[in-house]
């Protein structure tokens, strides 16, 4: 059995979320793999199975990986909601797939840029061209709300 989706633009949608999940769950692993390999736990209970509670610490990679994660989910789940809403609204699936991409693209590159340190500004340029996309959207929805209240 198959799904299939028929709104183009909620299949786009569909498409890029996954793979923007996949990310972020992918930024869990490779945090909890920078623990192990740096020893450097953030619960006792956990540094005290590695090794002792002198790896109840942090850690500069840990922390810049925690960052990134943290910063991944701050921009996902919003994106999130509001390709679910911009989907409701029947938008032009090559519009809407522009969006998505675009969204998808400059996550990527903010991840990339993030976890190898590049130099300023690419890290908040890509933050930055990620947001254009989901402004576009929540100016459409606005556009389309009913007011009447």
């Amino acid at each position: 059995m198959s799904l299939e989706l028929r709104n183009e633009a909620f299949s786009s949608f569909a498409l890029y979320a996954t793979l923007l999940i996949i990310k972020m769950y992918l930024l869990g692993i490779l945090t909890g793999q920078l623990r192990l390999r740096r020893k450097a736990f953030a619960n006792p209970e956990d540094a005290v199975r590695h090794g002792g509670l002198k790896y109840c610490r942090r850690d500069p990679d840990v922390e810049r990986c925690r960052r990134l994660h943290r910063n991944t989910m701050e921009c996902i789940f919003p994106f999130l909601f509001i390709g679910i809403l911009y989907c409701m609204l029947d938008p032009s699936p090559a519009i809407a797939k522009v969006h998505f991409r675009i969204f998808f693209l400059a996550r990527l590159l903010h991840t990339v840029a993030y976890l190898f340190a590049f130099r300023a500004p690419i890290r908040s340029v890509a933050y930055t061209l990620g947001q254009i996309p989901c402004f576009s959207m929540v100016i459409k929805i606005l556009i389309n709300v009913d007011f009447s209240w």
